[in-house]
């Protein structure tokens, strides 16, 4: 059963290739803190653009990083059906604890279409390793609904999780009451692991987190308080870690020579500049993404600023593993050259 916390990590570049050496410090820092598991080549780990032998290196490393000391999700979900069986077939080779199948994005398949054209056929090509859907129709425009998760259950012994991420309270309701009491749902979006966790009528079991890359002690203890029943000091540290937790998605208002526009910096742009900020290894992202916007990377420094002030012993791990200054970092102007677009036009 996979439960606790679970990190989706960052893919690091140097300059435009994979820094490899930096997602092994990535890993151990994690590994270090407390994490249950560490899922390699997610959406934060920027999986639409790595290459296909980057894609395969990248769980390579990772599983060697993890065997022994906590658990390893690879992402091989596509929407193509055929290729997420090849990444499968890599990830079993390489020794993975699960594979995350996130529902096919852009062509769309109805939820009937996802069960038994996608999920289905790598659930019965193997049987020896948990499949687990990643359902997030924003990202995606599709979903496999709760009743088609269930018949996948009922058949398979190896989809036995879910991580959720409709931001749909009902949703998850449906998914347990569909799947029963056994059936593991994680988290997918870290702002509501606490309500998901504490709802008795959807009973998570932990989180995908991305919030985790920069403070996988925290985020560990808050799941662990929660399987504990302890809701007023896990409250507590989501409190705490609550300006991190908007860093996913930055939604900022921006002027143009044309009016006003709504910018939105979406996941990983958020973590892996505060990752910069702070020192720790994780570069740019690759294009199309690119940058935040000024009022973006504000928002940024302004969280980690509240966080360092209010609840150090959330950034501390990162100053002590990393060796750096955090308190110096937040306040030079210096470290923050070249992060932003400088001007909307």
């Amino acid at each position: 059963m996979l439960t606790g916390c679970f990190t989706a990590l960052v893919t690091p570049f140097s300059g435009d290739t994979v820094d490899y050496e930096g997602l092994e410090k990535l890993a151990q820092f994690q590994i270090q803190n407390g994490i249950s598991g560490i899922l390699a080549v997610g959406t934060t780990g920027e999986s639409p653009v790595l290459t296909w032998e980057e894609h395969l290196n990248v769980v390579e490393k990772i599983a060697e990083q993890t065997r022994g000391k906590c658990l390893c999700i690879a992402g091989t979900g596509s929407n193509n059906t055929k290729e997420s069986l090849q990444a499968t077939q890599h990830a079993v080779k390489a020794k993975v604890d699960a594979v995350l199948l996130v529902d096919p994005y852009y062509n769309g398949p109805s939820s009937i279409e996802i069960r038994k054209e996608y999920i289905s056929p790598l659930a019965a090509s193997f049987p020896e390793i948990e499949m687990i859907p990643y359902i997030i129709p924003g990202r995606t425009g599709t979903q496999l609904l709760p009743e088609d998760l269930a018949l996948l259950n009922k058949t398979f012994k190896n989809v036995n999780t879910v991580k959720e991420a409709t931001g749909n309270i009902e949703n998850m309701r449906r998914t347990r009451q569909c799947c029963g009491p056994d059936f593991t749902i994680l988290s997918g979006d870290d702002g509501m692991t606490f309500d998901m966790m504490t709802d008795p009528l959807i009973n998570g079991a932990g989180v995908i987190s991305v919030v985790s890359n920069v403070a996988p002690k925290a985020v560990s203890q808050m799941v662990s308080l929660l399987k504990e029943k302890n809701k007023t000091e896990a409250r507590k540290l989501m409190e705490a870690l609550t300006p991190l937790f908007g860093l996913v998605m930055i939604k900022t208002q921006e002027q143009t020579p044309y009016g006003e526009v709504l910018c939105k910096a979406r996941n990983p742009i958020g973590i892996k500049l505060l990752m910069a900020i702070l020192g720790m290894p994780s570069g740019g992202c690759r294009q199309p993404l690119g940058k935040a916007t000024q009022n973006g990377l504000n928002e940024v420094i302004g969280a980690a600023q509240t966080v360092w002030k209010n609840n150090p012993e959330i950034l501390k791990p990162v100053q002590d593993f990393f060796n750096v200054d955090i308190g110096d970092r937040l306040n030079d102007p210096s470290k923050l050259d070249g992060l932003a677009y400088e001007e909307y036009e």
